[in-house]
């Protein structure tokens, strides 16, 4: 039988975050405006104290204190999802990297639309970081907490959007 699944709320510069997983572990962190969000269930169980340390390091992320998380979380996803993740959790606070420099540093270099379809499907994103993830040709792509939501997040790591091409191109994928 599944443990329930606790969460909680946190406000932060890009809106309200939701965290949350089964028995407490980080399973997912959403955004207020994303697509993908998840909705509080009936059955769910509000309770900080799982995420105390979750909540500690994205807020000094947010005040510039931190670069690096190093808090568990659980990604639920395909193997190949997963090691996408694995790639984007290594993309330093920072840079950022192509769709298809991720192909390629997972040895498959026609995989660029693979890579932007298991980076849309981020379970984690800030965490793991799918925001630093732009277009081959340097141009942003959309992204699931939102574009404007984006491009906080890279000026916040001194990337500076008008660096890349066409900041309002967006695609499905990011």
């Amino acid at each position: 039988m599944a443990e329930p699944i606790l969460y909680w709320q946190m406000e932060s510069p890009v809106g309200s975050l939701l965290m949350g997983g089964e028995g407490g572990q980080l399973d997912f962190l959403h955004f207020p405006e994303s697509a993908r969000r998840r909705f509080i269930e009936p059955e769910w169980h509000e309770d900080p104290t799982p995420f105390a340390e979750v909540r500690n390091q994205l807020s000094a992320y947010f005040a510039k204190e931190l670069t690096v998380f190093d808090v568990p979380y659980r990604l639920n996803g395909s193997d190949f999802q997963k090691a996408v993740w694995q790639q984007l959790a290594a993309i330093p606070f920072g840079e950022v990297k192509s769709y298809g420099d991720i192909a390629q540093a997972l040895g498959d270099k026609g995989a660029s639309r693979a890579v932007g379809m298991a980076n849309n499907a981020n379970p984690i994103p800030i965490i793991v970081p799918c925001h630093r993830v732009i277009g081959a040709d340097g141009k942003l792509v959309g992204f699931g907490g939102g574009m404007d939501t984006k491009i906080w997040l890279l000026e916040h790591e001194s990337i500076d959007p008008r660096s890349v091409k066409n900041p309002d191109q967006m695609n499905l994928f990011g």
